[in-house]
């Protein structure tokens, strides 16, 4: 089989690497806070910043259109999107299956717990330093490290997606510090759990913890709505 035809698509594979690239810096940036919800994406300074074309940068907002972080608005550009509070349900549904699917798993000693013990470190200097969205952050990683002890890419990426768009729902909490500030000392009691191999008291415990962070946040949409009129 002739393969001149690949030999023609090299420039369009390396521009989407690029895009891709580009997408996945994006991307982070949204999960660490950096672009809130309703933030519009300049291309030109975007494009300038990251040192990209025009067409790749127009390449990883639509991936991350897809990923449904950004959304597209006629006549005025690419903005980050959005969410609602059955957003928030649909979200917290799948969490439980994953995350909770997960660490029940556990039953012994793991060497990928050293990376959930390093996020609650960090979310404890985040609080003492009084640096709220560091502190979310680290929660997020806190999350992330307990889907990595699956030991699966596809799962990674599939949290990394998830807890992307969590971070555009997180902005609807007024007090940032009262929201996350709570949760630290129940990811440290997940933690011990999972060291004295107690997957499945974990995933217990774990499943209780996200209820009550999708209650609060359904809550927060609600009081927003009624403060609007809505």
């Amino acid at each position: 089989m002739s393969t001149d035809a690949l030999a023609a698509d090299r420039a369009l594979l390396s521009r989407t690497s690029t895009a891709e690239r580009v997408a996945g810096i994006l991307r982070t940036r949204i999960i660490e806070g950096y672009f809130p919800p309703g933030t519009r994406l300049a291309e030109d300074a975007i494009g300038s910043a990251l040192g990209v074309s025009r067409n790749t940068l127009r390449e990883a907002f639509r991936l991350l259109s897809h990923e449904r972080l950004l959304t597209h608005e006629l006549n005025r550009g690419m903005f980050v999107r959005s969410l609602t509070a059955e957003d928030v349900v649909d979200l917290y549904q799948v969490r439980r299956f994953v995350e909770c699917g997960v660490i029940r798993t556990v039953t012994g000693p793991h060497p990928g717990l050293e990376a959930v013990a390093e996020s609650i470190a960090a979310g404890e200097s985040a609080l003492a330093a009084r640096e709220w969205r560091a502190l979310g952050t680290a929660n997020m990683d806190f999350h992330q490290a307990l889907v990595a002890l699956a030991g699966s890419p596809r799962a990674d990426e599939l949290m990394s997606g998830i807890l992307a768009e969590l971070r555009l729902v997180f902005h609807v909490m007024a007090d940032p510090r009262r929201f996350h500030e709570p949760y630290l000392a129940r990811n440290r009691e997940i933690l011990e759990q999972l060291q004295r191999g107690d997957g499945p008291g974990a995933a217990e415990t774990l499943d209780v913890y996200l209820r009550d962070a999708e209650n609060q946040l359904v809550q927060a949409f609600a009081d927003r709505l009624a403060d609007r009129g809505e």
